[in-house]
């Protein structure tokens, strides 16, 4: 193996990819958070923001969606039980009575107050309209085979923990399981996307749960001539038990998500359990040390008989002085329930005739089906969303991580995600055609890259002073990680499907048969001491890393390309890259947002890696959090991270932080450029309530910027389903071509079910002269378009005149007209 230490790495890969400039070092110690003062800009807005709704004691506001009439729904995600009905359990609502005009302007609704009185607390609130609800976890559905949410065995069994038995008075008498589940079972709806089946009336809503076993559940929804809709639960169901999403493996801790240019569902799997290295730590410190203790991760025990038990474990072997809690291992709650869930046998659980009685051991193994780690931690398409049984798609190839979000652009080949959880990163995947492209989504494939934040203002020792988040944009530059197929992930992934329980064990000496609690001990210290060695290995990471310094992510030997796209964080972090945000959560752009538009990124908590003595984000502390815009370069590329949204101090006084966003979850771009955010920090200090609430932001409450044409373009009427306009390179609206002549013909078809062709012509110019200024490369040309597409043209030899032109889909009812006017 190659002689080398991780500062060594850090000094040479980094610069042989973006150069030696960007290069930083970072500390093998873990560095504590600076702490909180009055952070100038804490709390501050870039344009206006306006509180529409509050929700119910003890739950977050995740889930928004916007319907094209404006109508809003969101879920109710792990209320208190003790709110009154209905806001005593999980569900899906929406607010009967509103709908936002989608006209650009936050004047379409009423400021709710902030909720001071018990009753207030205890639902969900708005200035407008009712919150109705749709459908509320663990209802019949499916005929009654189903419980809405709630994931079952392949025998049908309902997979509910053992201690929430006496919760609800109709679970008396049903199965239930001993062992630890990521969430009360159906209690944490979040993601909810539509995918209209006719004219956006009806359709079928798809709802993540955000539990292990994960779940994505089907409503098939309506809306009445009154604008109401209504759910058929009976035809609901939960796509976690169908075949197919169980040949995946199923999912887990399924959080937000985003729908597709091509009219899907895209859940990700938030797999809080998959970091290899606690918080600021590398795979390459562990080397150095010749130890992980103090610097694992929770996804080393992912195979351990009672995974999560390792926390308690860890006092026990080392005591208080010396114990620590590897980073995720709290999120290993619920991998046995997905054993079960896959078919295995259950173990350590409570006989039939006292199912009360505790489980005697947690240390018995799992020894015929355990899921592969390798396998969680994905962005999940729902391919066919309208079919009998919906083909949900692993993009392996975009990397594993504990994700929250996905946003696809317009060019359906670049994808952005954000990772939650402390010291992660955003990502980028670059895919080398349109997604929709490939026949088959295992084929699809491209490049993965992680992020590197170049700028002295982000880091204290480079400008003498802890700069305010409030004060500096972030500028970012991409290292390329590797590239890949999505089969070809898929094949490193299945060579640890056999792994189990049994094969954790055998780190120890002792035989677990014949001894099961010392072989559990010598295998929890030996895997601290050296790694896990039934998955990829501490050496084979830093062996990687070592040879991507020599030769760059295309030069390292064909057995280590799994590593970046397997352990994604880890290999990130131990070539430099700025694996440092806390609470990364969503990011959002408009549909079809082109050149000039912008990316929205939520980071709830500016804290912890973003304000320590280490990495290259050394700024001052917001605990309230940032919201950044960046906007799409020519080739949807983003280099800027600017903040238009900084939270409070929770230092802060309630005069401060009671209207301020706090703690930001889901971000929702509307298409009228407004975003919905949605919060996250129930019960935290600073305000005098302790409610989540949904805020949005209008980024120019004057009027400004952005143009008339703007209003609605993103979503034409299906009785005339195509917008077209002419833009410049910067995406402002023209009639007139600037002086390089270069045009982009900005087109969204409304009743867009797949690739379509467009004809262009015009009584001022031949169909050869058109077909000499418009462009032929495969990006800009006027064939395969997506919804929301451009075609590229260049006038710079048309003679000076009025020009209309005709715009026609073809094989289709859709026409639309658009000029411009070349000045002498």
């Amino acid at each position: 193996m190659v002689e080398f230490t991780r500062r060594k790495l850090m000094a040479t890969s980094v610069a042989a990819t973006l150069g030696a400039s960007v290069v930083g070092t970072a500390s093998a110690e873990h560095s504590e958070e600076v702490e909180e003062t009055n952070t100038p800009g804490a709390p501050s807005v870039e344009g206006e923001l306006k509180r529409f709704s509050t929700t119910a004691f003890g739950a977050e506001v995740t889930g928004p969606f916007v319907f094209d009439d404006g109508g809003l729904l969101y879920s109710l995600q792990h209320p208190s039980e003790e709110n009154p009905e209905p806001f005593d359990r999980a569900g899906i609502g929406y607010f009967s009575g509103f709908n936002f005009e989608l006209d650009g302007d936050n004047d379409d609704f009423e400021e709710v107050s902030t909720p001071q009185t018990e009753d207030e607390q205890g639902r969900v609130r708005a200035g407008n309209g009712e919150y109705t609800l749709l459908a509320r976890g663990r209802e019949p559905i499916n005929g009654g085979a189903e419980r809405l949410g709630v994931t079952q065995t392949p025998d049908g069994t309902d997979i509910v923990r053992a201690d929430a038995a006496n919760a609800e008075p109709e679970r008396k008498n049903r199965p239930y399981f001993a062992g630890t589940q990521y969430g009360l079972a159906a209690s944490n709806p979040d993601c909810n996307q539509f995918v209209p089946t006719d004219d956006g009336t009806a359709g079928y809503l798809f709802t993540n749960w955000e539990n292990s076993p994960g779940n994505i559940s089907r409503i098939p929804i309506s809306q009445d001539d009154d604008g109401e809709w209504e759910a058929d639960l009976e035809n609901a169901i939960n796509l976690a038990n169908t075949d197919a999403l169980r040949d995946l493996g199923g999912t887990r801790i399924n959080c937000y998500g985003d729908r597709s240019p091509w009219n899907t569902m895209i859940s990700s799997e938030e797999n809080y359990a998959q970091p290899r290295v606690s918080l600021t730590h590398t795979v390459g410190d562990i080397v150095e040390a010749d130890s992980g203790k103090g610097l694992v991760g929770g996804c080393q025990f992912w195979n351990r008989p009672n995974p999560n038990g390792i926390g308690e474990a860890i006092v026990e072997y080392y005591g208080e002085d010396e114990a620590f809690e590897p980073q995720g291992y709290w999120a290993l709650t619920g991998v046995e329930f997905l054993a079960y869930y896959l078919g295995a046998e259950q173990v350590d659980q409570p006989d039939a005739d006292q199912p009360d009685e505790e489980t005697l051991s947690d240390t018995t193994p799992i020894v015929d089906v355990y899921p592969n780690p390798y396998r969680y931690g994905y962005h999940v398409d729902v391919r066919e969303p309208t079919a009998d049984e919906p083909q949900p798609v692993k993009y392996y190839v975009m990397g594993r991580a504990a994700w929250e979000s996905p946003n696809v652009q317009a060019d359906e080949r670049t994808v952005y995600g954000c990772s939650d959880g402390d010291s992660k990163g955003i990502y980028k995947f670059v895919a080398d055609e349109p997604i929709p492209s490939y026949e088959d989504p295992m084929d699809v494939a491209g490049t993965l890259y992680a992020p590197k934040i170049t700028n002295d203002a982000a880091s204290a020792p480079e400008t003498g002073k802890r700069n305010s988040p409030a004060d500096v944009d972030l500028e970012v530059e991409w290292i390329e990680l590797g590239h890949a197929s999505n089969a070809e992930a898929e094949a490193w992934i299945a060579d640890y499907d056999d792994v189990t329980q049994e094969d954790y064990l055998a780190h120890a000496e002792t035989d677990w048969e014949d001894d099961p609690e010392a072989a559990l001990e010598e295998a929890d210290k030996a895997v601290i001491e050296n790694g896990n060695r039934n998955y990829i290995t501490n050496e084979e990471i830093v062996e990687w890393a070592a040879q991507f310094e020599a030769h760059g992510p295309d030069g390292v030997d064909e057995e280590l390309r799994r590593v970046p796209f397997l352990e994604m964080r880890a290999a990130a972090k131990e070539i430099g890259a700025s694996i440092e945000f806390n609470k990364a959560e969503g990011v959002d752009s408009v549909d079809g947002a082109q050149p000039g538009d912008f990316v929205y990124f939520g980071i709830s908590e500016f804290n912890d890696d973003m304000a320590d003595d280490t990495g290259d984000l050394r700024m001052d502390r917001v605990d309230g959090g940032v919201v950044y815009r960046a906007e799409l370069e020519a080739d949807y590329n983003v280099s800027t991270l600017e903040p238009v949204i900084v939270g409070p101090d929770f230092t802060d006084p309630p005069a401060d932080a009671d209207d301020a966003l706090r703690n930001v979850d889901n971000v929702y771009a509307m298409d009228d450029g407004r975003l919905i955010c949605c919060e996250d920090g129930f019960g935290g200090p600073a305000r005098s309530y302790p409610n989540d609430g949904l805020y949005v932001y209008d980024p120019d409450p004057d009027g400004e910027s952005g143009d008339d044409d703007d209003m609605g373009f993103h979503t034409p009427p299906a009785d005339d389903p195509l917008n077209a306009r002419f833009r410049d390179c910067c995406a402002n609206t023209v009639d007139t071509p600037p002086e390089n002549g270069i045009l982009n013909l900005d087109l969204v078809y409304g009743a867009y079910e797949g690739p379509y062709d467009v004809e262009i012509t015009s009584p001022e110019l031949s169909e050869s002269e058109i077909d000499e200024i418009t462009f032929d490369n495969a990006d800009d040309d006027p064939y395969d378009l997506t919804r929301d597409d451009i075609v590229g043209m260049d006038v710079s030899d048309v003679p000076a005149g009025e020009y209309e032109f005709t715009v026609s889909v073809v094989d289709a009812d859709a026409t639309a007209m658009v000029s411009f006017e070349i000045e002498d």
